[in-house]
């Protein structure tokens, strides 16, 4: 491994001479330029595929600085509230630094993909019959009795080592982006890039901050409809959350850069995760999507963004989601035997033989 967060982005990190280097080889995900929606939106849109971190999502771009601290500190046990990413990637760091990790999930509410991963790092799994909100509650009220360091967005380390995907994009792009369009569900992801930006512009390496526009799913929108939601609901399990922890750090990124939260519907999100499938050959999880989903609805009112630079941050891999793929995004499946004469055939007309469809 040439290079890691922990040392790439030192400066700017909350590391001591007593901070021992965590590391899974995440960060440094590429920056994909679009092909087909720039020219058709008359702007450069990248995407950040944060689904390339080890664990498949961005979720380890903060977990490493928060296992490195939870290490320095002399803690032996990690537990988190999760609706799948977060459980992926602390119980993968528990497992690499021989950490005992606790994961409470709510039950039913977690992608397969997500709870697989959790289970395969062999992290201790807690299902609740409740909602994230409760389930982080839960983790509040009970991790110092236990002796248990939180490794969710509330704990800051989480947030100052997810500011590195900030300085990753400014330093691709020799500067800030016009527009950086981004999911939003416990709202830590939105607050870390708004103090990476503010960092790098403080040490003179981007002369601007970007416009930061939240996406929020329709059902689970407590910062768009200003309210707590009892019982948020989303297909995009990622961001079905109804009382968001670092809210007001989110409200502070929007309005210190001039942002907007919006939201959109689920159809509108498995459209845009659709697109970016199709159209540039990016498989994101939901979630991911509704950062795109939220451009769309965002350039039906404006045109501001015309000839500018924005970035989209993906932050998981599709195949968290497997369920959500295979019910919306699958297609159809064309059965033939394995005749030469019959493949050529099924590739010309597209039609399944009729005798495999009587079988099949």
């Amino acid at each position: 491994m040439k290079k890691s967060l922990f040392n790439q982005y030192k400066k700017f990190l909350p590391i001591t001479h007593k901070t021992p280097e965590v590391t899974l080889g995440e960060g440094f995900t590429p920056l994909v330029k679009s092909r087909n929606l720039s020219n058709k939106f008359n702007c450069e849109m990248y995407f950040k595929l944060e689904g390339c971190n080890p664990s498949s999502s961005f979720k380890d771009r903060g977990m490493f600085m928060a296992v490195s601290k939870a290490i320095e500190n002399k803690k032996q046990k990690i537990i988190c509230a999760s609706t799948g990413n977060t459980s992926a990637s602390a119980a993968a760091y528990g497992a690499r630094y021989n950490l005992e990790t606790f994961v409470i999930i709510p039950a039913g509410k977690i992608a397969l993909g997500k709870l697989l991963q959790a289970m395969a790092y062999g992290a201790k799994i807690i299902s609740i019959d409740g909602n994230f909100d409760q389930a982080l509650k839960a983790v509040r009220e009970i991790s110092d009795n236990l002796g248990l360091e939180i490794v969710n967005s509330i704990n800051p380390y989480r947030l100052e080592g997810q500011m590195t995907g900030a300085f990753e994009i400014s330093d691709e792009l020799d500067g800030a982006p016009d527009f950086q369009f981004m999911p939003v569900g416990n709202a830590g992801n939105i607050s870390s890039y708004f103090k990476g930006y503010k960092k790098y512009m403080d040490a003179k390496k981007i002369s601007k901050l970007p416009k930061l526009i939240g996406i929020q799913a329709e059902n689970s929108a407590p910062l768009v409809d200003n309210k707590i939601i009892d019982s948020p609901s989303t297909l995009a399990s990622a961001i079905r959350i109804g009382n968001p922890a670092s809210s007001k750090l989110a409200k502070d990124a929007i309005s210190v850069t001039g942002g907007k939260f919006i939201k959109v519907s689920d159809d509108e999100i498995i459209n845009a995760q659709s697109i970016l499938a199709k159209e540039e050959g990016l498989f994101c999880e939901p979630a991911s999507a509704a950062s795109l989903a939220g451009f769309f609805k965002y350039a039906e009112s404006e045109d501001d963004y015309k000839g500018k630079t924005l970035t989209f941050i993906l932050t998981g891999n599709g195949l968290k989601d497997p369920e959500v793929a295979k019910k919306y995004l699958s297609s159809k499946i064309i059965k033939t035997s394995s005749k030469i004469k019959d493949i050529a055939e099924s590739i010309q007309n597209g039609k399944s033989k009729s005798f495999i469809r009587r079988f099949f």
